[in-house]
């Protein structure tokens, strides 16, 4: 729970400070000395205290809406009620930021006369267009994933630079069976619903890099993948979180999803490619080796396997490892020490 409000917090502080800025801007474009239609004048820099007060909490109210649509987006709606609930979520939101302003300064006005004074309209266009700007921009992080549209934009990733990582490569079980069994749009939901299910990770620290068909490639800067024993936690989670939806599954697709994992650390290369559509991409042999570690799980009748070189980061108690010995893996010329990862039943 402590990293879900680190997260939450991290929201609500982006979207603070975007609306600070926003009304700055808007108190910018007023300019100083101009005289307001409504019973509420603003001098320039009064105005400007003002916003430093009202931003954060226009910020927070926007924020943890967009917390609350992101924490249950994996419940599918029709577009129709997509759109209802957005509108809803507008108008509340105008609602609460009029409120707070009669509060402030509605004292010889009535709250309609308020709302509706000469003038309110522009302005709430202008609240309405920043609040899409800003889930805009929320959708796009969102897609890059953990915040790398801000490295973007500083350029974080034009040079290639190294960093030490664990990546883990997760993959749906009897695939093709389960095409063949649910069709092609059947198939395509429980995936949807699979990879919602694996949200649950963001928990564990876990930075979803990509989406490969019935695959999930996760990974966690080296400290943030060891502390608390995240890396190996959020494989586990994920299990407990379909097992708790069985029913569901069962209901819906005839079956339970079932997925195995493989996992390894090392250094890779990151860095920005494409020109048309941009990526951050990780590069070497540690994501490979990551790979060809996930392969070899059916062959080795095991759901989780880890690299010794991962082992040897991990100081648990938590967990029970099997030495496998050394494997040779497709694509590498020496064999790798491999161990297969068990809970213990206290967990």
């Amino acid at each position: 729970m402590k990293f879900k409000n680190k997260r939450r917090w991290k929201i609500i502080q982006q979207y603070s400070i975007g609306w600070t800025l926003a009304l700055i801007f808007f108190s910018i474009v007023r300019g100083e000395g101009t005289k307001e239609l409504g019973s509420v004048q603003f001098e320039f820099w009064e105005s400007i205290i003002t916003i430093f007060i009202s931003g954060p909490i226009i910020g927070f109210i926007s924020g943890y809406a967009q917390i609350l649509t992101e924490e249950h987006s994996y419940k599918r709606i029709s577009f129709q009620k997509l759109l209802a609930l957005r509108l809803v979520y507008v108008i509340l939101f105008l609602v609460s930021i009029i409120s707070l302003g009669y509060a402030v300064y509605g004292e010889n006005i009535s709250f309609i006369g308020f709302a509706f004074e000469p003038g309110s309209f522009a302005i709430y266009l202008y609240i309405v267009s920043v609040d899409i700007f800003m889930f805009g921009l929320r959708q796009v992080n969102l897609f890059l994933g953990s915040n790398n549209f801000w490295k973007l934009l500083r350029g974080k990733f034009y040079t290639p630079s190294e960093e030490e990582r664990i990546f883990m490569f997760i993959d749906l079980q009897s695939s093709t069976k389960h095409a063949e069994d649910l069709g092609h749009i059947e198939y395509s939901k429980m995936i949807q619903d699979c990879f919602n299910d694996l949200g649950i990770v963001v928990e564990n620290e876990a930075e979803i890099y990509q989406y490969v068909g019935d695959e999930v490639i996760l990974t966690w800067k080296l400290q943030d993948g060891l502390r608390d024993e995240n890396c190996l936690n959020a494989y586990f989670n994920f299990k407990e979180r379909l097992d708790s939806r069985m029913e569901y599954y069962l209901k819906n697709y005839n079956c339970i999803p079932h997925f195995k994992a493989g996992m390894n650390a090392g250094i890779v290369t990151v860095a920005e490619v494409g020109k048309f559509k941009k990526e951050i991409a990780y590069h070497g042999d540690t994501i490979n080796t990551a790979a060809r570690i996930q392969g070899k799980c059916n062959e080795l009748k095991q759901d989780l396997l880890i690299s010794g070189r991962l082992k040897k980061e991990l100081n648990n108690t938590n967990f029970v490892f099997d030495k496998l010995g050394r494997i040779e893996l497709k694509g590498k010329e020496s064999q790798t020490l491999l161990y297969a990862v068990h809970k213990t039943k206290n967990k």
